[in-house]
């Protein structure tokens, strides 16, 4: 389990894959607004000049010093929906985030979203 209390803590960390191999720098942690438990992870990536941030699921990670692994291979992670890094996740975008790694997308009844960034 991930201590959530520490997630700030790990801004700048590297994000590795699950065979090890850097992905990029862990941005943002977004949290399930059910459980308030971090859910999905922004990493950023791309070239010095065009960096962008992609989506991570955090479920199964391991948080070690300095770094965070997660369950997913670097090709995964790097084809996952992606945003500018000024940018903010649309709710209607959110759904794609799920969708992308086969994970039950599940909004509040009355539509209420399910990621809030931390």
């Amino acid at each position: 389990m991930i201590n959530s209390v520490d997630i700030r803590e790990w801004r700048g960390h590297d994000v590795l894959d699950s065979d090890g191999r850097k992905i990029g720098s862990l941005e943002a942690i977004y949290v399930d607004t059910r459980t308030d438990e971090p859910s999905v992870a922004t990493v950023t990536v791309g070239l010095p000049t065009r960096h962008r941030l992609v989506f991570v699921p955090l479920a199964g990670a391991v948080v070690g010093p300095g770094y965070v692994r997660v369950g997913y291979s670097k090709t995964a992670v790097k084809d996952a929906p992606s945003m500018g890094t000024d940018d903010v996740l649309p709710a209607e975008d959110e759904k794609a985030v799920f969708t992308h790694y086969d994970l039950p997308y599940a909004p509040g009844p009355s539509g209420e979203r399910q990621l809030a960034r931390r």
